[in-house]
């Protein structure tokens, strides 16, 4: 893997430590607990991100949902250069990230306790923003839109095309000053089956009115009608 993406001195054994903590921490937010699993499900599939200069390149990323800290912690790890931001609404969790940051290191990261949407000192500030297993594609689109800087990116990882809900997403996205951009299938490791990294690009300023208050995205999605 590190040799795969071009990791720098000391990520193979931030990575390690990572899985380690992934594993073993009984309040770790995740069912993975098998060391090879884990490896596969949370890092492969987090730096297959790699592989798109946008991540590279950035020198701001906010990890929406951060949960585990996948893909943020990886992503961390892998650009020492960038300033990642996991952003999390429950405590639990960030105790979690608090701990993994720790155990691993990292000192370009920095967890945010906070929902998205009440997030005001984010707004306009990253350059990238990723999502995991977080919520429907145009809900996630509403989320990311007003902390994204002018000409930043949003990348989402899902599984299996799901044309409704990318649908859904581009009506969504026109409202909110954002353009779908690419679809990019990838395999992280051989076994993974329909992973795809969805690409939207914030190409006008966020209008008035976002981000809508706490649990809106949701229960009122744009883009349906």
């Amino acid at each position: 893997m590190t040799k795969r993406h071009g990791l720098p001195a000391g990520a193979a054994g931030q990575l390690t430590s990572l899985v380690r903590v992934l594993v073993d921490d009984p309040l770790a937010p995740t069912a993975v607990r098998e060391p090879l699993k884990a490896v596969d499900d949370h890092l492969a599939d987090s730096l297959v991100a790699l592989d798109l200069g946008v991540v590279r390149s950035a020198s701001t990323i906010a990890d929406l949902g951060s949960g585990a800290g996948i893909p943020g912690l990886p992503l961390a790890i892998a650009v020492p250069g960038a300033e990642v931001a996991l952003v999390e609404s429950i405590a639990r969790r960030c105790a979690f990230l608090e701990r993994a940051l720790d155990a691993c290191g990292i000192s370009n990261a920095r967890v945010v306790q906070t929902r998205v949407e009440a997030w005001t000192d984010g707004l306009g500030g990253f350059d990238l923003v990723t999502a995991r297993a977080l919520a429907p594609l145009g809900v996630v689109v509403e989320y990311a839109a007003p902390i994204l800087r002018l000409g930043g990116t949003l990348m989402v990882w899902r599984g299996r095309r799901d044309p409704r809900d990318e649908e859904i997403a581009s009506n969504a996205a026109a409202e909110l000053g954002m353009e779908p951009r690419d679809i990019v299938s990838v395999q992280p490791y051989p076994a993974a089956k329909q992973r795809h990294l969805h690409l939207m690009s914030k190409v006008t300023e966020t209008p008035r009115g976002f981000p809508r208050r706490a649990g809106m995205a949701l229960k009122r999605p744009l883009g349906v009608g």
